[in-house]
């Protein structure tokens, strides 16, 4: 099938890629042409693990291409998939300005019909809107030509979205038309192969399923933060908690690991948008909202602990933090929403210096930080420990799960670890003469 994705974020460039190594033809826009003529060298702009390798593949074999016009894109091409941002406003409501300049170059620049698949996350109603301006376009040309307007919300994770893509748990199709549902499942065919995967529903039941499910998973990430905390003032151990739970089917153990609270581009900015969705229809969602809360009071928690233990020594100012994680998660470069940029903000705002390390989100944080003079991002993960007051862990990378921590404890000033995501042994540590902070863990018995 001939396919024209606009956006080359996470979703536009996994999806094109994605669609291009099952055999179709796809076109990719987007209006930044260094971005352009980055992609058709096979430079790609994300971190994404195995995207580099299937954009060049792709590209090389001539089913994936790149240009900065959707007209061009489209000329061919049965779907056209808006892929472009959607973040949020100050105000936690959803910016829909990409999504509706889209929709206006479609309507100014098809041809003949076209299937419109909004497959940002958007808020319910928004391909009404959509499907409105595409016409309004269509009339300004005195044209009448028939297209359709259907939401595929994405289910990607950052760090594993190629696999995702490939084998997905759902896909998700909101139409009315029955004909335009037929030829979506011959599009996704070849990524379910072993079972249907693809649910046919209304169109705002669709677009109210990705915002439902990310709500729900953050809701379980922030429950079990509020446990963890709980937990640190009962002197209960909320990783025996979580397996006492998890064990449980009806909750299981995915998103129940406590930490320092959610980030990226998707939950926080989704929470939000369906909190003013739920206001602007006079309701108020108190679950949802407490969620959010939670989550802003968690991305602190470290930040206090370590401010709490130097105060007897005079502060944390004059002190340096060793860092290490600035994604928000690991296997990505996002930093968008990224608990650690709220510990660099805490502890610069007092004083403290920070050295911090990242497998590969060190550059998006010097250009986050450039005014910042108290925090100096490093290229090696060890030489962020040198002359360091004590460590933090803030990020799930696998390098930092089983680190030499002989050498740790000796370049440190003191053996001193604040372990924002659980990654190691209260006890082992213990031994080993280390202090050790770590969320919803009672200190181990010496």
């Amino acid at each position: 099938m001939n396919l024209c994705i606009v956006g080359t974020g996470y979703v536009g460039l996994v999806s094109a890629a994605c669609f291009a190594e099952m055999g179709n033809d796809v076109c990719c826009v987007d209006i930044n042409p260094t971005i352009v003529e980055n992609l058709r060298q096979g430079k790609i702009h994300i971190y994404e693990p195995g995207l580099d390798e299937l954009v060049k593949r792709n590209v090389a074999e001539g089913r994936l291409r790149f240009t900065t016009k959707v007209s061009e894109g489209m000329e061919n091409a049965l779907f056209v998939f808006i892929t472009v941002g959607t973040p949020p406003r100050e105000d936690g409501s959803c910016d829909l300005s990409f999504v509706y300049q889209v929709a206006r170059d479609i309507g100014a620049g098809m041809t003949d019909y076209k299937i419109v698949v909004d497959k940002s996350t958007v808020p319910v109603g928004t391909a009404d809107e959509v499907r409105k301006l595409i016409g309004e376009e269509l009339k300004k040309r005195g044209e009448a030509i028939e297209f359709d307007v259907v939401s595929n919300p994405e289910f990607l994770k950052e760090g594993d979205a190629i696999n995702d893509f490939f084998k997905p748990d759902r896909v998700v199709v909101g139409t009315d038309n029955v004909r335009t549902g037929e030829l979506l499942k011959a599009l996704y065919a070849p990524y379910a192969r072993n079972r249907e995967k693809v649910i046919v529903m209304g169109v705002r039941s669709a677009e109210m399923t990705k915002y439902a499910a990310n709500c729900m998973l953050a809701t379980k990430i922030s429950f079990i933060n509020e446990v963890a905390n709980i937990c640190e003032r009962v002197g209960a151990d909320v990783r025996e908690v979580r397996m006492g739970i998890g064990s449980d089917s009806r909750i299981g153990y995915q998103f129940i690991y406590p930490g320092m609270g959610y980030g990226g581009s998707c939950f926080p900015k989704d929470v939000k948008a369906l909190i003013d969705t739920s206001r602007q229809y006079k309701f108020e969602p108190e679950l949802l909202a407490a969620v959010d809360e939670v989550n802003k009071r968690q991305k602190h928690t470290l930040a206090k602990k370590i401010d709490a233990y130097f105060e007897p020594q005079g502060g944390v100012k004059g002190k340096t933090l060793a860092l290490w994680g600035l994604a928000f998660k690991a296997n990505t470069d996002d930093v968008r929403e990224a608990s650690s940029f709220e510990l660099i903000k805490d502890l610069t705002a007092k004083g403290m210096k920070i050295v911090a390390f990242d497998p590969v989100a060190g550059p998006n944080t010097r250009e986050a930080f450039k005014g910042n003079d108290l925090l100096t991002v490093v290229d090696e993960q060890y030489a962020a420990l040198e002359k360091a007051d004590c460590l933090a862990v803030v990020t799930e990378w696998n390098q930092f799960r089983n680190p030499d921590f002989g050498r740790i404890k000796k370049m440190l000033k003191a053996p001193l670890i604040f372990d924002g995501r659980n990654l190691y042994s209260p006890q082992l540590l213990a031994d080993l003469g280390m202090v050790y902070f770590c969320i919803g863990r009672p200190a181990p018995k010496v």
